[in-house]
C-alpha cells in the first residue's frame, strides 16, 4: 500500500472532483452560517481597548497584541472548514476501517447516491438564493440546534465548526468518482488499520482545496461580505444547479440538460459503429474509450438482437469518469486507471442505453438498431 501515492491522487484529483459537489456545500454553509463569533471578537476588541487606556506597557506590547489578534483572526477564519475536514476525515475512515476489516464491498446504490447529490443540490441552491435574499429565503441559514451546543461548552470557535463538522461527515454519502476508486484500494488493503489509513490520508490529501475554498468563504461572508454577497449568491446558484443536473443525469431523468436540451431539437452525438467488431462465434464487442472527462465515440451504433459484450478502455483515467454507472443494465463499477473492463450485455432490443459516471459529470449512450 503507497500511502504517498495515495496522497497525491488527493492532492491533484480527489479535490478537484469532490470540489465540484462537496465544495459548493462547505461554501454554501459557511456563507449562511448564523455568526456565532462576532459578540466573542467584540469583547476582545473592548476588553483591548480598555487595556490601552489603563495599561501602561501597550506600547511595549503592542507588536504581541498585532500577532496574536492577527493568529485569533485567521483561527476564526479557518474554523468552519477546518470543522467539515474533521468531519470528513473521520467518516471516511471509519468507511476505510469497515471496507479493510471485512473485505468486502459495502457501498450506496447508485440511485441513492444521486438522490443524495439532488438533495445537495437543492440544499446549495437554496444558499445561493438566500444570499441574494430571495424571497421567503432571505432568513435562511445553517445552525445546530440550541442543545447541540451545549457539547461546545459555548465556546465561539468551536460552535462555528459544529455545523460544518456534522455536514463533512454526511459527505460520505455522495463520493466523487475519485473517492470511490480509493474505496476500492481500501477494499483490498488487508486489514482495518490499512483500510483506514487509506482514506484517510486520501482525505488529507484533497484538504489544500477544501482549505482555500473554506476560508474565501468565510471572507465573503464577513469581511468582504457587503461587495461579494451577491457575487457569492450567483456562484452557488449555478454550483447548485450543475450539481442538481448531475443527479439528474446518474437517474436519467427527463429534465436532466441533456435530455431537455434534446426535447427541445438538439441533436445527440451522431452515431459510431467504428469501434464496434463481429467476432468469429458472432459476438458483438463495442470498445469506448476512457479518458480524463470523456467518453469515446459518446454514442456508439451496435446491433439489436446480436450477444454483444461492452469494453470500457481507460487510457490514464484520472477522475468521476472512472465510476461508470449503466443502470438499466445494473452496472455500477469502478474502473481502472489504464486497463480494459469488459461487460457482457447480452442480446439487446433496439432502443437506447445511457451511462454515466457516478455524479453525472460524464455521460455517453449506445444506440442499438
Amino acid at each position: 500500500m503507497n500511502l504517498a501515492a495515495i496522497f497525491l491522487t488527493g492532492l491533484f484529483a480527489g479535490g478537484v472532483s469532490c470540489a465540484a459537489v462537496q465544495g459548493g456545500l462547505l461554501t454554501g454553509l459557511v456563507a449562511r452560517q448564523r455568526p456565532v463569533l462576532e459578540p466573542v471578537l467584540a469583547g476582545s476588541r473592548a476588553g483591548g481597548a480598555a487595556g490601552k487606556k489603563t495599561s501602561p506597557g501597550n506600547r511595549e506590547n503592542a507588536a504581541q497584541v498585532a500577532g496574536a489578534g492577527w493568529r485569533t483572526s485567521l483561527a476564526d477564519d479557518l474554523a468552519p472548514v477546518g470543522g467539515f475536514l474533521a468531519g470528513k476525515l473521520v467518516s471516511h475512515a471509519m468507511l476505510g476501517a469497515l471496507l479493510g476489516g471485512i473485505g468486502t464491498a459495502v457501498e450506496l446504490s447508485a440511485y441513492t447516491r444521486a438522490w443524495a447529490q439532488l438533495l445537495a443540490g437543492a440544499l446549495i441552491i437554496g444558499f445561493g438564493l438566500a444570499q441574494l435574499e430571495v424571497g421567503p429565503f432571505r432568513g435562511f441559514a445553517i445552525s445546530p440546534p440550541t442543545s447541540w451546543l451545549r457539547v461546545v461548552r459555548g465556546r465561539a470557535r468551536s460552535q462555528a465548526a459544529f455545523a460544518p463538522a456534522i455536514l463533512g461527515f454526511a459527505t460520505i454519502l455522495i463520493p466523487c468518482g475519485v473517492t470511490l476508486s480509493v474505496m476500492a484500494l481500501a477494499l483490498t488493503s488487508g486489514s482495518w488499520i490499512n483500510g483506514a489509513a487509506t482514506m484517510a490520508v486520501f482525505v488529507v490529501g484533497t484538504s489544500p482545496l477544501f482549505t482555500l475554498i473554506g476560508y474565501v468563504a468565510h471572507k465573503a461572508a464577513t469581511t468582504w461580505k457587503g461587495r461579494l454577497a451577491a457575487a457569492t449568491g450567483i456562484v452557488l446558484v449555478v454550483m447548485g444547479l450543475y450539481t442538481l443536473n448531475g443527479g439528474l443525469t446518474t437517474l436519467n431523468s427527463p429534465f436532466a440538460a441533456k435530455n431537455v436540451a434534446a426535447a427541445f431539437g438538439a441533436a445527440p452525438a451522431p452515431v459510431d459503429g467504428s469501434t464496434v467488431d463481429t467476432t468469429t462465434d458472432g459476438t458483438q464487442t463495442a470498445v469506448i474509450t476512457v479518458s480524463p472527462g470523456s467518453y469515446s465515440p459518446g454514442n456508439v451504433l451496435v446491433k439489436s438482437g446480436v450477444p454483444t459484450q461492452l469494453v470500457f478502455r481507460s487510457e490514464n483515467a484520472a477522475g468521476c469518469e472512472r465510476a461508470l454507472v449503466i443502470s438499466s443494465l445494473g452496472v455500477q463499477q469502478v474502473l481502472p486507471a489504464n486497463g480494459d473492463t469488459v461487460i457482457d450485455a447480452g442480446i439487446l432490443a433496439p432502443g437506447i442505453i445511457e451511462y454515466s459516471c457516478s455524479m453525472g459529470m460524464y455521460s455517453g449512450r449506445i444506440t442499438v438498431q
